[in-house]
């Protein structure tokens, strides 16, 4: 592996294509796990005044490694520190070789393959499928903001359960 592949010019580490990812699977059984992760932020907003109490920096961790394997495993996830999957059909759009956040750059391939890497299919068709099974196209065209690479390898579920329960 060549350095440059290892740090994009995005920042986050790539890893390389991994031969089982359950990544398709996750996008297929979007609506499912959708459903899921609203019960598990349901939960994550009542544990918030746990979690104050303990302290948020103790429990970024641990918390983050949990996160880590779950989000790895299910979706491949590059632990950006600010987790869209809910806006993009449960398809991490880290693993674009660009990078890209805001929908496919201009070489998708006619079978809906990546231009970087034509044995991948392209996150944002992913996406589509994902967004669509769940019922929300319509969140795929909200911007979402750059990287703060600063973030790269936090808990995300720690900062929404953080956010959701601020009045």
């Amino acid at each position: 592996m060549r350095a440059t592949d290892a740090f994009p010019a995005h920042g986050v580490a790539q890893r390389p294509l991994p031969r089982r990812s359950l990544r398709r699977w996750s996008v297929r059984h979007a609506r499912a796990l959708a459903r899921l992760y609203a019960g598990f932020a349901r939960a994550l907003r009542a544990a918030d005044p746990l979690f104050a109490r303990i302290g948020y920096a103790r429990l970024e961790r641990p918390v983050a490694a949990v996160e880590r394997a779950v989000k790895t495993t299910l979706f491949d996830c590059r632990m950006c520190g600010q987790c869209v999957l809910s806006a993009t059909g449960l398809a991490c759009p880290m693993n674009c070789p660009k990078g890209l956040r805001n929908g496919p750059c201009g070489g998708v391939r006619d079978d809906g393959h990546c231009e970087v890497h034509p044995d991948m299919p392209c996150v944002w068709v992913e996406a589509h499928a994902g967004a669509a099974r769940m019922g929300t196209l319509m969140r795929l065209s909200e911007a979402q903001p750059p990287i703060d690479h600063r973030r790269a390898g936090a808990s995300s579920w720690l900062q929404a359960a953080r956010a959701d329960a601020a009045p």
